[in-house]
């Protein structure tokens, strides 16, 4: 049976799951459902006693339980058992997917303008103003609106008049309609304001090192000017703007880490960074607290300014390129939101009026004239037209449209003019989904845990552990003063325990990565995607754009009539097509010049919308088309040319008939090219263990074709969303799955995917949408981000060890180990040695991946 319990002290998602995690293992629990802010559901046999639950939440922390009534929460037993198995349902696919948390998390209208964690840490809980979550310390997201809420209008007579508000001109008269505006951009407010806090930093910082560096220097001209006790207060005066202004929320995010118990990075980064800060001002302010060997030759103590404010200066440049990788995903859906017509033109009892877009409702009549976009999603009711729904299907060759064929928003209208029904408005239409895909699958992918935090998340204990018994051995059984040797040892311990590398360790690796990366032509984005390349199981493969050109292009002319070469097919074709916008047109023009063929003139040309052109051209009648344009016009196609045209149209080609003065005498073959690069690409990719899946918005028979030329699996007639709900299908089972395209189509399938790849010969949408973009659209590239991807995570492994190792092995010799026999303690010189020998080496290291060969 099922019971309710109201549990208070929950005020986070992180309480939710503690709270969860308690009450699951208790004896007789069946199943467990915690809902904030207050509610629980526990499925049992029999009643577990509450002091059981309560004992359970007790070593949790403070959460009180109380039992209440199901109605109370407005469920009975079939609504809670729902709950209770959909909440199961959910949490085993989660573990069979991965360890990261992928909530589903939606957002009203009144969210718009405010902050939400990327991570989740407190549910939806949204912030109304920038900063840091104050649970894991990431830097808060701003919500963005999802369309253009101003509408201006104006005067098609007038267009200097703009007003709010509809209305007539005030000039003439003429009723005023909205006005195209542009998708209004914000520009992201955490990069502008970290970068200004960078800028500073980097000002305060700069003179610090040179400062600190200039002891290298023979005969050390700076002392030559001031003593050296006045370098170091100008040095603690150059570092407060970096600690207290530019810096400063590192230290509370390594503060709340610590109340949170949640040891990350930022534990490490601000313990050391502030013990070191702390030691040099206590240097300065008390010198003579600190024994002999913490002193220089002029006896002033050995100060660390330069390395705290180059460890804070370093992990603020991280923080910067990361809020630059997050407004990446804003532009790819500001790029989405341009594709969407503001207005539309509403037909009512015959009369023509331009309306805004969010006035169309369901049902009504709108005309869509030559060259303008769809405004919602209809059917034809009236006229003919050839539609360019590359945005939705991928494929560059327009579909003609007749009465009752489905339009969809956004797609763009061709010569033909079209009377069309609304079937869906507003948020239902099919760009609309795309749109809210997109944000969807981009803010569902939470920040991968850094392998420096799992590193700290143990190692930041041991230190401070080791700190506190340097301190109590010191204490007990030191020489005079005790406590003043066992507080000054402590500290050196904390201070040579914080790697300076570590800011270095993963920024290094990456920037020279992704400096090797486009190299060769391959554009990465963020450190993510290059940890998660070379572990991705499944690879699915747009076509069009991708394996092929992407265009339509001549493959082959057919002479059927002995009387007329290839190269006169060829001639009559393109001259006939010279007139035409439509794309195979183009195709057979571009074709015929590069045959070196003379082109004529053509008389009395005509468009048969769907079926194809007419002409004159030196008194004979020429005709060029489909087999309906050649049937409605009487002209018989006889056995063997249909014949012929069969063996090409079952590969998925087009097929366009040359009819002279009413006899066909051949035909032109159109098709979309497979990239020169792609069989050998999926070769490689196949042969690196990676399955290769074509999913597609062209139709079976192309697709089949296609696919079975590579030997690789494929699905046709796609649309967006199918894309998106197979990457979710294979991540549910645990598979990691890139996403490789280069249109509108792709774009929420790229945000979805664990690593996406746009083609650089792509739309804008698909790069802003991916995480690696491949500069000459050619599949190899792929293979090259792979082998890039597994160097770089080997390079940033061997860069971690070198940020630890010296300095573990200096935590020790800080403790005072060798004291008691040789009377020495370690020298404030040797620790800075260690901080900058573990700094070169990362250095060294991550510039060896300029020569990597991928």
């Amino acid at each position: 049976m099922i019971r309710a319990y109201k549990i208070d002290g929950m005020s986070c998602d992180g309480c939710r799951k503690k709270v969860q995690k308690a009450l699951e293992p208790i004896d007789g629990v069946h199943n467990v459902f915690v809902e904030l802010p207050k509610t629980a559901l526990i499925d049992s046999e029999n009643e577990v006693p509450l002091e059981r639950l309560q004992k359970a939440l007790t070593e949790k922390g403070n959460y009180k339980i109380e039992a209440i009534m199901l109605e109370a929460i407005g469920l009975d037993q079939s609504q809670a058992q729902d709950k209770l198995t959909h909440a199961q349902s959910a949490s085993s696919c989660h573990h069979e997917h991965s360890n990261e948390d992928k909530p589903e998390h939606e957002f009203g209208q009144e969210a718009i303008g405010k902050y939400y964690c990327p991570m989740f840490c407190e549910g939806d809980k949204l912030y109304d103003q920038p900063g840091a979550c104050p649970v894991c310390g990431m830097n808060l997201e701003k919500v963005h609106a999802s369309a253009v809420s101003h509408i201006i209008y104006t005067c098609s007579e007038h267009p200097e008049v703009e007003q709010e508000a509809h209305g007539l001109c005030p000039k003439c008269g003429k009723e005023l309609v909205p006005k195209e505006v542009e998708h209004e951009e914000e520009a992201d407010e955490t990069y502008v304001t970290l970068l200004k806090k960078f800028k500073w930093s980097v000002g305060f910082t700069l003179p610090i090192f040179m400062i600190a560096m200039s002891e290298m220097i023979p005969g050390n001209p700076l002392y030559q000017w001031l003593p050296q006790s006045y370098w170091n207060w100008i040095q603690l005066g150059l570092s407060l703007p970096v600690v207290f202004y530019s810096c400063w929320m590192f230290f509370e995010r390594a503060w709340t880490s610590i109340k949170t118990l949640n040891l990350n990075m930022f534990t490490l980064i601000g313990i050391g960074a502030g013990i070191a800060w702390l030691f040099s001002l206590s240097g300065l302010l008390a010198p003579n607290i600190f024994p002999a060997q913490f002193k220089t030759e002029s006896g002033t103590v050995f100060v660390y300014f330069e390395a705290a404010t180059v460890i804070l200066t370093l992990v603020l440049l991280g923080q910067l390129l990361e809020a630059r990788a997050h407004g990446k995903t804003n532009r790819a859906i500001k790029e989405l939101l341009k594709l969407s017509p503001s207005v539309a033109t509403l037909v009512t009892d015959g009369e023509e009026k331009q309306v805004t877009v969010d006035q169309v409702s369901v049902g009504d009549t709108l005309r869509v004239k030559p060259g303008g976009k769809i405004p919602v999603d209809g059917k034809v009711i009236d006229g003919s037209s050839d539609i360019d729904e590359s945005m939705i299907t991928g494929e560059p060759i327009p579909i003609t449209k007749r009465k009752d064929d489905a339009v969809s928003a956004g797609t763009i209208n061709g010569s033909g003019s079209i009377l069309m029904e609304a079937t869906k408005v507003g948020k239902d239409t099919l760009l609309s989904k795309v749109i809210q895909m997109v944000n969807d699958a981009s803010r569902s992918k939470a920040p991968i845990q850094k392998l420096a935090d799992k590193v700290a998340k143990y190692f930041v204990p041991m230190v401070i552990v080791a700190a506190i018994i340097t301190f109590i051995i010191w204490a007990i059984w030191g020489p005079q003063p005790a406590y003043t040797y066992g507080l000054v040892n402590a500290i050196a311990v904390l201070i040579i325990a914080c790697p300076c590398a570590l800011g270095l360790a993963t920024p290094m690796s990456v920037m020279v990565g992704v400096g090797r990366g486009a190299q060769s032509g391959v554009l990465i984005k963020n450190a993510e995607a290059l940890e998660r390349t070379n572990q991705v199981d499944i690879l699915i493969i747009d076509k069009t754009g991708t394996l092929t050109e992407g265009k339509p292009s001549v493959e082959e002319v057919v002479s059927t009539h002995s009387d007329y070469t290839t190269n006169k097919v060829a001639a009559l074709a393109g001259s006939v097509n010279q007139p035409s916008e439509h794309s195979l047109a183009t195709a057979t023009v571009k074709y015929a010049k590069a045959q070196n063929v003379r082109l004529s003139e053509v008389g009395n040309f005509k468009a048969h919308s769907g079926h194809g052109v007419s002409g004159q051209i030196n008194d004979q009648q020429i005709m060029l088309g489909n087999a309906a344009l050649l049937k409605h016009n009487s002209i018989e196609l006889v056995q063997n040319i249909t014949q012929q045209a069969e063996k090409y149209q079952s590969k998925g080609k087009t097929i366009s008939y040359l009819a002279v003065d009413g006899t066909a005498v051949g035909f032109i073959v159109i098709g979309d090219k497979l990239k020169a690069s792609s069989a050998e690409a999926v070769r490689v990719l196949k042969s690196s263990g990676i399955k290769v899946l074509m999913m597609t918005g062209d139709n079976p028979v192309t697709a089949k074709s296609v696919a079975e030329g590579l030997d690789i699996d494929f699905e046709a007639e796609c649309l967006p969303e199918d894309k998106l709900n197979k990457i979710k299908e294979f991540q549910s089972q645990g598979k990691i799955v890139a996403m490789a395209g280069d249109g509108i189509n792709d774009a929420p399938a790229l945000a979805q995917a664990d690593i996406g790849i746009a083609m650089g010969t792509g739309t804008d949408v698909a790069i802003e949408s991916a995480e690696i973009t491949l500069v000459k659209g050619d599949l190899s590239g792929i293979e090259k981000a792979y082998q890039l991807s597994h160097k770089t995570m080997i390079n940033i492994k061997q860069n971690l060890f070198f940020a630890f190792f010296y300095n573990v092995l200096g935590i020790p010799l800080a403790a005072g180990v060798l004291y008691p026999v040789f009377g020495l303690l370690l020298s404030p010189m040797i620790a800075a040695a260690a901080m900058s020998f573990s700094s070169v080496s990362v250095i060294t290291n991550s510039l060896r991946l300029r020569k990597a060969k991928i």
